[in-house]
């Protein structure tokens, strides 16, 4: 399970304007018309096609749930791709993104000052460029830890520097012990 890419998907998931099917039925002929095909579904869902032609005609109605739980995800991670697309684009260029975290956080500073990690509750608008890192990192299937570096490297300029206007000489922040991720667009 990745934290930050699941994250990003619920935050992009919450601009849907229509939900997505419910029914294993639905969500089996939703699948078969995206891939064009029952072969290529039961392909990618580890089935038979025989199976997948039962789900589409509802003559099995309830899946097992690990195939509920993958038919879902796939699911979702098709639909509407349009509005997908847009509200990614609205958050990278004048939205930016919204990280409301509880975790670890501690920094690396010149000798004298308290750089102590301590478990912080942060709530942060971050600009549009750090959305657009996050979502061209995802998109070329970054890691988690690449991620949560990025989003690091934002909570460093938009909290900890405010811009500039403070703590001009922090040199990098550590952010561990992810308690609670959420991301709003």
């Amino acid at each position: 399970m990745s934290l930050f890419g699941d994250g990003l998907e619920a935050a992009v998931q919450k601009a849907f304007t229509r939900p997505a099917p419910k029914s294993a039925g639905a969500q089996m002929r939703y699948l078969v018309k995206q891939l064009k095909g029952t072969k290529a579904v039961a392909q990618m869902l580890r089935i038979s096609q025989r199976t997948v032609e039962r789900y589409v005609k509802d003559q099995i109605k309830k899946p097992r749930p690990d195939l509920a739980a993958h038919l879902e995800r796939e699911v979702k991670k098709r639909w509407q791709p349009q509005i997908r697309a847009k509200a990614k684009a609205k958050a990278a260029s004048t939205g930016g993104i919204v990280i409301d975290t509880r975790a670890r956080m501690g920094y690396t500073a010149p000798i004298g000052s308290t750089d102590q990690d301590r478990t912080r509750h942060l709530t942060v608008a971050l600009p549009p460029r750090y959305a657009a890192r996050l979502f061209d990192a995802q998109k070329t299937g970054a890691t988690d830890q690449q991620l949560q570096e990025i989003a690091a490297e934002a909570l460093k300029e938009v909290y900890f520097q405010d811009g500039g206007r403070r703590a001009g000489s922090l040199e990098e922040v550590r952010f561990t012990d992810v308690e609670h991720l959420e991301f709003e667009l």
